[in-house]
C-alpha cells in the first residue's frame, strides 16, 4: 500500500526541533514532524504545590492546547467554554508523566517546572510531537538554571521520545499523519526513555486502541518494533541537538 506522502512503512516524517524559538520562557521548542508543529515551552518556579513542601523533592507538570487555527476547521478555545475537553485533560497527563520519567526530582530540588504545549498546526501525532518538543524545552530549561549556579547537575536523566504507530489497510505503519490516523484499524502512542549517559531504552507508556479491528499479539510486536526503530532515531536528534549547551539568556 502506497502512502499518501510517499514514505516507506517505517519512516518518520521530517522532523525538525528549532531551539530558542521564543526568547521569554526558560526553554523553548518549536517541534515539527511533518505538517504537525507545536510550540513547547518551559518555565521554572522556585517553589513546588503546597502538598510537597518540606520533601526534598521537584515536580513537573504540563499543559497542552490546541489553537484556533491548527486544524482546516476552527477550533474554540476552551478557555472561552471554561472548561477543558476530556481529550485535553488526556493529553497533558500523558505529557506530565512522561518527561516526569525522564527527570530526577531529587536532583531538581523544590522547583516547579510547567512544560506548555500550543498546537500551531495539527496533521495527526500533535501528543507525540508534544512530548519530544517538550523534552528539549524542559531540558534547556533546567540547564540555564544549572549555568547560572543553582542546580548542580541537570536532573533530566533520559532522552524522551514518543510516537504514534498503527495498521492502515491491515499495514503497520510508523508516525501517522492525519489522512492515515483518522482511518487506522489500530491506533498507538509509544512512549520511550533512553539513558542520556548509555543503556538500554525503557518504555514509559503503550497507549493501543482496536478503533476497527483488535489485533494479535504478533501485530503488537510488529508496531512496538516499528515505535522502537523511530524512537531510536528521534533521541539520536535530541542528543545531536542537547550536546551543544543553550545560549545564556541576557540578564533581566
Amino acid at each position: 500500500m502506497a502512502r499518501p506522502d510517499g514514505r516507506t512503512d517505517d519512516q518518520l516524517r521530517p522532523i525538525s526541533f528549532e531551539r530558542d524559538f521564543t526568547e521569554m520562557a526558560d526553554g523553548s521548542c518549536l517541534v515539527s514532524f511533518g505538517k504537525t508543529r507545536v510550540l513547547c515551552t518551559a518555565s521554572i518556579d522556585d517553589d513546588v504545590p503546597r502538598w510537597m513542601h518540606n520533601s526534598g523533592k521537584g515536580w513537573e507538570t504540563a499543559e497542552y492546547s490546541m489553537l484556533p487555527g491548527a486544524s482546516p476547521e476552527r477550533i474554540g478555545r476552551e478557555a472561552a467554554r471554561g472548561k477543558q475537553s476530556g481529550r485535553t485533560v488526556e493529553i497533558q497527563r500523558l505529557i506530565a508523566r512522561s518527561l516526569r520519567a525522564a527527570c530526577d526530582m531529587h536532583v531538581l530540588g523544590e522547583r516547579q517546572v510547567m512544560v506548555d504545549c500550543d498546537v500551531l498546526q495539527a496533521d495527526g501525532g500533535t501528543r507525540t510531537a508534544s512530548i519530544c518538543g517538550g523534552f528539549v524545552a524542559l531540558h534547556d530549561a533546567l540547564q540555564r538554571v544549572v549555568d547560572r549556579g543553582d542546580l548542580e547537575a541537570n536532573p533530566l536523566h533520559s532522552f524522551c521520545t514518543a510516537i504514534s504507530v498503527g495498521i492502515v489497510g491491515g499495514v503497520p505503519l510508523l508516525d501517522l499523519p492525519y489522512v492515515e490516523d483518522s482511518t487506522a484499524e489500530v491506533d498507538m502512542n509509544v512512549v520511550m526513555l533512553r539513558p542520556i549517559d548509555g543503556g538500554e531504552a525503557r518504555f514509559v507508556e503503550v497507549q493501543g486502541t482496536a478503533e476497527g479491528m483488535a489485533f494479535t499479539r504478533p501485530e503488537l510486536d510488529t508496531l512496538l518494533r516499528l515505535a522502537e526503530g523511530g524512537l531510536g532515531t528521534i533521541a539520536d536528534l535530541q542528543a545531536e541537538l542537547i550536546a551543544t549547551p543553550p545560549p545564556p539568556r541576557p540578564a533581566s
